[in-house]
């Protein structure tokens, strides 16, 4: 199945998308079509195999309206539609002026009797009546002309069997000037005669005024109405203005400036201070800061050094930077965004289509009532010209513009202030479907936490130091798989503390690890691997599960048969992920965390959030049936994750959540995307679609209730009570107006912000202390096994740029043997341990082969 956007030029209301979507999803290969009046364009789903694009044109040609793929061209020459919003807003401006520049005098002249303004007494009395007449006919003939898009669509879809709000504009304004010419026609009978009584007459029911303002009045609506749409897309022509034009780039040496289009994959891009940052890639030198609040929302410019990413459209504050391109074109993240903003405002929410529905037969249902009004007055015994005006009023005040505008327009704002606040919704059934949600899932790794396990506390027994026990565990764990590893292997860094070389290293299966370390017979694992050996860990035991109870997982660590130390590491919570769980359960939300930890770590995870809900010991497979169950229970689901075990959970939930710097497999499954990685967003989320949905109801509300009461005010159900009979001018009037006040309701969503209880500086991260704790014994240190060395230096080196040259001169100084190396970039250093002497020469000449300087050996 291919997924293909088409312009579609030629639509004015509801009926005409209605016409569209209906005539393209009978071609056959067609899956899904939906048709979106706000932004004039077109979603098609299709199978390549049974059809093409040219096929989809056609379909919509054959309705009556014009079609391209964008970038092409219409397909469709003889529309004289306008290509652009801003050519439509110009037409449209220009055909306002001409037309109240007509309308103007055409209303002086044919009411000024009335209204006993001064006019020339070539217009007084009866026997100037045919003067009159025909200086009306005249000066509506140039408002008719600048207007005549209203005749010939809304004649070519009456004619075609799908009427739409043209239509209705057409046939009322055609009456109107028919009957005109008929009363013109009538005066030169009357005069000919000597009937001034019909000269009368008809020189007072000529409704040639009531065809121009009917006319100008449309067109006044429909210039207000496109100038507010404009307004509700400005989230999409915001982030396509931030793209730059020009980029500069290294090519051969020498630095060039080309077109953005034609940055290549691999390009070093050179980017200086105050400038805006191309495509998206790999910073391979120099340190900035970078602004992108206008992706993220984020409004703190984030530091930038090499191997960090740059995202295309944000702006580069300080300092200098080169980056190698990872995508570039329409793989950007800036793209990417405006795609999926795109398509969320082409879709369709369910709430829509009971608007579609009415749509449909609105408009025809509209003709027969103005033509049985028409008929029925006529047989009460009303005059012709009664009948007639009632018959006009009902046509023109009946148009469904405001019903077809009331939902995407709410939906194109909606989802404009969700990306302005970093959330990137979809769809527009998302978005719909988040305001009932009552039950939100939480995943715990990377979207409560952080995602990086650190360590928290360093407990150093039988008399080592914390440094040296680091050292150990340090240098053990290097050659481990076990994530957790990692974390020990970070923290040693960090402190610049150096490892030492591993003989004779093992992995224990589900225990840990073991190996020589420095002589010593080292093993690292969980208390079982220490019971299976024989180490005596009750004291160990006793703390380790105090760190347990906290939350925190103990790494048991042991030397030569002797209990050594225990290190605590932990997934540190996120700093808005307390406040944000207080602000979902204060809305009414049921929050659940889904964890694979044990329940005793899950317990004091749940307890430090304040969680009224989690779910422990939970498998990656598992947690799509987690969700299901909660459905099944009649729970409406959001699920919030950011790996690739949770896309199964993420598709099954009502609404997916994605965290942005989760996976790209997640970020496809969900319906919505948080940029900053915040879960505070997904209480503004729910937020902004209460919003929205609150506000298609008022349009939908308005919409309606201004059809109810307003046809049968126009068809004079009124008047024989009341004595309430509608004007066609005060009519198209009200007709204008309503669609212009559905649009700016929707505008009113752009003053959204959401509204918290619970602030992040409130809720300070609960998590373990954001120093490590240490506990050191007071014991004396054992002795290594004699005849070990053991060496300890600091190299300072120059020259290292990125991860890569780190990388190089940590495998020169490795190959040396008995050296174990581990590099700081940050630091320009190197950490040496040495196994047995090695010369400073040695080192200083390996790292020099390498192609970088030596500064100092300490």
């Amino acid at each position: 199945m291919k997924k293909q956007k088409f312009n579609v030029t030629g639509m004015t209301c509801s009926a005409c998308s209605a016409h569209v979507e209906k005539g393209v999803s009978k071609v056959e290969g067609v899956d899904n079509v939906s048709v979106n009046l706000l932004s004039n364009n077109m979603m098609v789903t299709y199978d390549e195999q049974k059809t093409d694009e040219n096929a989809i044109v056609k379909a919509v040609e054959q309705a009556g309206y014009g079609a391209s793929v964008p970038g092409t061209g219409a397909k469709n020459p003889s529309s004289s539609t306008p290509a652009t919003k801003d050519d439509e807003l110009r037409e449209m401006k220009r055909r306002l002026i001409w037309s109240i520049l007509f309308t103007v005098p055409l209303f002086y002249v044919s009411m000024g009797h009335m209204m006993g303004w001064p006019l020339p007494a070539v217009f007084h009395g009866d026997a100037s009546a045919i003067v009159l007449a025909f200086t009306q006919f005249l000066l509506v003939l140039p408002v008719v002309f600048v207007n005549f898009k209203f005749f010939r669509v809304g004649f070519k879809t009456l004619f075609r069997g799908a009427p739409n709000m043209d239509s209705l504009i057409a046939i009322g304004s055609t009456a109107a000037i028919a009957y005109g010419i008929i009363a013109i026609y009538q005066i030169g009978f009357g005069m000919a005669a000597s009937d001034m009584d019909r000269v009368h007459h008809y020189a007072m029911d000529l409704y040639f005024e009531s065809a121009g303002m009917i006319l100008t009045l449309i067109t006044l609506g429909k210039y207000l109405e496109t100038r507010a749409k404009a307004k509700t897309s400005d989230a999409i022509t915001k982030l396509v203005n931030l793209r730059p034009q020009t980029a500069t780039v290294e090519r051969d040496g020498q630095e060039m400036e080309i077109d953005v289009a034609d940055v290549e994959q691999g390009d070093i891009v050179v980017i200086k201070s105050g400038q805006t940052i191309p495509v998206d890639g790999i910073v391979v030198e120099g340190a900035s800061a970078v602004d992108e609040s206008a992706l993220t929302g984020e409004s703190i410019p984030v530091a930038k050094n090499p191997g960090d990413k740059v995202i295309g459209a944000t702006i580069n504050k300080t300092g200098f930077l080169k980056f190698k391109a990872t995508e570039v074109g329409d793989d950007t993240t800036l793209s990417q965004i405006i795609r999926l903003m795109e398509e969320a405002g082409s879709s369709k929410a369910p709430i829509a289509k009971l608007a579609d529905k009415i749509s449909s037969i609105f408009v025809p249902a509209v003709i027969l009532i103005a033509v049985a009004a028409f008929v029925i007055w006529l047989l009460v015994g009303e005059s012709f010209e009664f009948a007639l005006n009632i018959a006009i009023s009902v046509l023109v005040i009946s148009c469904p513009c405001a019903l077809g505008l009331a939902t995407p327009t709410a939906i194109m704002v909606g989802t404009g202030q969700g990306a302005k606040n970093g959330i990137l919704i979809k769809s527009a059934e998302a978005l719909e479907t988040a305001h009932s949600v009552d039950t939100v899932v939480l995943d715990k790794t990377g979207t409560i936490t952080e995602g990086k396990p650190q360590v928290t506390d360093i407990v150093a027994l039988g008399g080592f130091s914390s440094d040296g026990l680091i050292s150990l565990a340090a240098s053990i764990e290097k050659l481990s798989e076990h994530p957790l590893a990692d974390a020990i292997l970070a923290y040693a860094q960090k402190t610049g503390t150096p490892l030492s070389p591993v003989e004779q290293f093992e992995t224990l299966s589900g225990l840990g690890v073991s190996g020589t370390v420095s002589g010593r017979k080292l093993l690292a694992g969980n208390l079982r691997l220490m019971e299976e050996n024989g180490v005596a860990a009750d004291e160990a035991h006793r703390q380790g599960e105090q760190l347990a109870d906290d939350g925190k997982t103990p790494l048991y660590f042991a030397a030569d048969g002797k209990i050594i130390g225990i290190v605590a590491v932990s997934d540190p919570i996120k700093a808005t992920s307390k406040a944000a769980i207080d602000e979902m359960q204060a809305m009414g939300l049921n929050v659940v965390m889904l964890t694979g930890d044990n329940k005793k770590t899950a317990a004091a995870i749940q307890k430090r959030l304040g969680l009224k809900n989690a779910i422990a010991e939970v498998l990656p497979q598992d947690k799509e049936s987690e969700v299901q169950k909660l459905q099944k229970a009649g729970r409406k689901v959001a699920m919030v994750g950011d790996g690739i075990n949770d896309a199964p959970a993420l598709a099954r939930a009502d609404v997916g959540v994605a965290i942005g710097a989760g996976t790209d497999i997640a970020i496809e499954s969900a319906d919505v995307v948080l940029v900053k990685s915040n879960l505070m967003d997904v209480a503004t989320m729910i937020q902004l679609s209460r919003s929205v949905i609150r506000n298609i109801r008022e349009n939908l509300f308005w919409a309606l209730i201004y059809n109810t009461l307003g046809i049968p005010l126009a068809a004079g159900v009124f008047f024989t009570a009341l004595g309430w009979k509608l004007n066609p001018m005060f009519g198209a009037a009200a007709m204008s107006l309503s669609s212009v006040c559905v649009v700016l309701n929707a505008l009113r969503l752009k003053l959204f912000k959401p509204k918290f209880k619970h602030s992040v500086s409130e809720k300070a991260n609960p998590s373990a202390e954001t120093a490590v704790q240490i506990i050191e014994s007071k014991e004396p240190a054992p002795a290594p096994k004699k005849g070990s060395f053991v060496m300890n230096k600091t190299m300072k080196i120059e020259g290292m740029s990125c991860g890569h040259c780190s990388g190089r001169v940590e495998k020169a100084l490795n190959a040396i043997e008995g050296v174990s190396a581990t590099v700081d970039l940050e630091a320009k250093t190197a950490s040496i341990s040495l196994q047995k002497e090695v010369s400073d020469d040695v080192l200083r000449k390996a790292v020099e082969d390498a192609g970088y300087e030596v500064v100092s050996i300490s």
